[in-house]
């Protein structure tokens, strides 16, 4: 077993630069590393959604950063937007959950947190089971987005997903842990 002191780069404790700041994401430097900095604190959230049918929540967004469509589950950045900048992750997930979906819960309940990507990020996600669902609205997110939603059965949605890989679509990976915890959280929990 290695010793944690050892695993520590030599250069974990250098002075952080600055390489770029724009308005959603910084570049910095520590030592050798270089990464990316989310300019919200809250990290992002992931909503773990399952309509009173059964059927998982996905939405399908083209990407710019990838040039592809892609499935993920309802999601978006805690305090992104100036009037939400003092909201934690459950609101964050309520109010994502309700813009893209259309749909609103009766309650959330936090799941897990953890990296996107702790190789080149320093943003958490969180992810957050929604309850209760009703719908209210027609989703398809904000003006600045032009989002599709599927409802999928649930004992459906890993093949769905991956016969959506199959005709070109991006799948975040994310989504098969997303699938792994609604199964394996929250049972004895009404849906």
């Amino acid at each position: 077993m290695n010793h944690p002191d050892r695993s520590i780069p030599h250069d974990a404790n250098a002075p952080v630069e600055t390489l770029y700041v724009g308005k959603w994401l910084s570049l910095r430097k520590r030592g050798r590393w270089e990464y990316a900095e989310r300019n919200n604190p809250g990290g992002a959230v992931i909503i773990l959604a399952v309509t009173p049918e059964d059927k998982v929540l996905f939405v399908e967004q083209y990407r710019v950063s990838i040039l592809k469509n892609t499935i993920e589950m309802p999601a978006g950045l805690v305090g992104d937007l100036h009037e939400h900048g003092d909201e934690d992750v459950l609101l964050a997930a309520g109010r994502e959950l309700e813009e893209e979906t259309g749909y609103r819960c009766e309650r959330l309940e936090f799941v897990h947190e953890g990296p996107s990507s702790s190789g080149m990020s320093t943003e958490m996600i969180a992810f957050v089971r929604a309850w209760g669902l009703q719908k209210v609205g027609p989703g398809g997110g904000d003006e600045s987005e032009n989002i599709v939603v599927h409802e999928v059965p649930r004992k459906e949605a890993g093949a769905w997903l991956f016969a959506r890989a199959a005709e070109g679509y991006s799948i975040d990976p994310k989504l098969f842990a997303g699938l792994w915890f609604i199964e394996h959280t929250g049972l004895a929990m009404p849906g």
